[in-house]
């Protein structure tokens, strides 16, 4: 079973930057869906940046035009920057695989004050 780790979480100040990174045990080629979800306290998860089969990506209307998710499928990883940070985004960030099954990682905290 492959094994997602995740880092890049902290705490930001509102207009911030950060940049998460997932790193998987094994190779991410051929993966079904790839990517980022988040969950906030007394909220649902929610998709924040996937890449389908094929590489198309897929974003949350909260985030775009400030995520960029992207991948390096030499190192195994999967990046998500994050800019022009909002409160609204503090939540537990979590890495998504899918092949045939989900694969979730065990989140990094994102904080982000006034």
């Amino acid at each position: 079973q492959v094994q997602l780790v995740e880092s890049g979480g902290g705490l930001v100040q509102a207009g911030g930057s950060l940049r998460l990174s997932c790193v998987a045990s094994a190779s991410i080629f051929g993966f079904n869906a790839l990517g980022w979800y988040r969950q906030a306290p007394g909220k649902q998860r929610e998709l924040v940046a996937v890449f389908t089969r094929g590489g198309i990506t897929n974003y949350a209307d909260s985030v775009k035009g400030r995520f960029t998710i992207s991948r390096d499928n030499a190192k195994n990883t999967v990046y998500l920057q994050m800019n022009s940070l909002k409160p609204e985004d503090t939540a537990v960030y979590y890495c998504y695989l899918k092949r045939i099954t989900d694969k979730w990682g065990q989140g990094t905290q994102v904080t982000v004050s006034t």
